[in-house]
């Protein structure tokens, strides 16, 4: 063996360790830097997602566990730590639990109208035969532009029999009345909430591949088949997600109500569980409100969780 042999025996595993140490050193750097850059750009939101939403419940909830005491009939009041008292009231509130059970009414009946027609409107978009798509989109998603408060303050001048150009229909139905005030209020939100929900189907269609379409066209299905064997399955999971999203809507229900209270004597300050919120955080009784609204959002949490399991369920089926 030469000399030069022995010195590249020696010199090879060193510069090989040095290579290695090298690559070593380098993802270690990489992976730091590109933790420091997740940080950077999720800061903005964990911080606004602390600050107003995650503070906010947390003292929702902790405000709940309150209760008011006084010294004496006119003595200052104090805000003292009462457990589980404000749910206990919560609990025998009558008008609550009433509201609750007319939005899921409400809900049971506009929410399948409203997604059928939102299914309905993407799916003719979505069809080769119909003309000026352009025009029918932008028109089935205007009234989502006009502001809750603003689409129900039309609509009530529109049922009220007095200021109605409708007068002809609205002194043969009173449809501020205390039957039919509720499906009143539901065509308002129905009219608003459909071209939203129609987007977000229609953009699920529009994501499906067109080999398939062009399968089923050579299985000879028809514009009919294809819609109702190709189209509507494959749009499930954004049914689903406006249902979900539909669902707690419904039970957060306030702003067409509220204002269709100056139209209607069948509207009550507590005719939705929000507006019971409102109401009584207006009393005032802070603590109260905060337990309404505690309970409000585990029912709504349920009720979303329990119909995602349910349709997760047939789907797996």
């Amino acid at each position: 063996m030469t000399a030069q042999t022995v010195t590249e025996a020696l010199v090879t595993p060193k510069s090989g360790r040095r290579s290695a140490g090298r690559r070593s050193t380098g993802p270690n750097k990489a992976r730091v830097q590109h933790k420091l850059a997740i940080l950077i750009f999720t800061a903005p939101f964990v911080i606004l997602f602390v600050l107003f939403y995650l503070v906010p419940i947390a003292y929702a909830v902790w405000q709940s566990l309150l209760v008011v005491e006084r010294e004496g009939t006119f003595g200052e009041a104090k805000e003292v730590f009462g457990g589980l008292a404000q749910y206990a009231l919560v609990f025998q509130n009558e008008a609550f639990w009433t509201s609750v059970a007319r939005v899921l009414i409400f809900g049971a009946v506009q929410v399948p109208v409203m997604l059928g027609l939102a299914l309905v409107f993407a799916l003719l978009l979505d069809s080769p035969l119909l003309k000026g798509k352009k025009f029918f989109r932008l028109a089935f998603f205007v009234p989502y532009a006009v502001p809750g408060v603003i689409a129900a303050i039309m609509w009530g001048f529109l049922y009220s029999p007095n200021l109605s150009p409708f007068t002809a229909l609205t002194a043969n139905i009173d449809f501020l009345s205390a039957d039919l005030v509720l499906w009143a209020i539901a065509n308002v939100v129905t009219w608003v909430f459909v071209g939203y929900n129609m987007l977000i189907i229609y953009s699920a269609l529009l994501a499906i591949p067109t080999d398939i379409y062009e399968a089923a066209r050579l299985d000879g299905a028809g514009q009919m088949r294809i819609a109702w064997s190709v189209k509507i399955p494959m749009v499930r999971p954004s049914l689903v997600l406006t249902a979900i999203l539909s669902i707690i809507g419904t039970l957060q229900l306030l702003a067409e109500p509220q204002v269709f209270r100056s139209f209607s004597s069948a509207v009550t300050s507590t005719y939705t569980p929000n507006m019971t919120i409102y109401a009584t955080s207006a009393v005032p009784n802070v603590s109260l409100a905060a337990a309404f609204s505690v309970v409000l959002a585990l029912a709504t949490f349920i009720l979303s969780f329990t119909f995602l399991r349910i349709t997760r369920r047939k789907a797996d089926a």
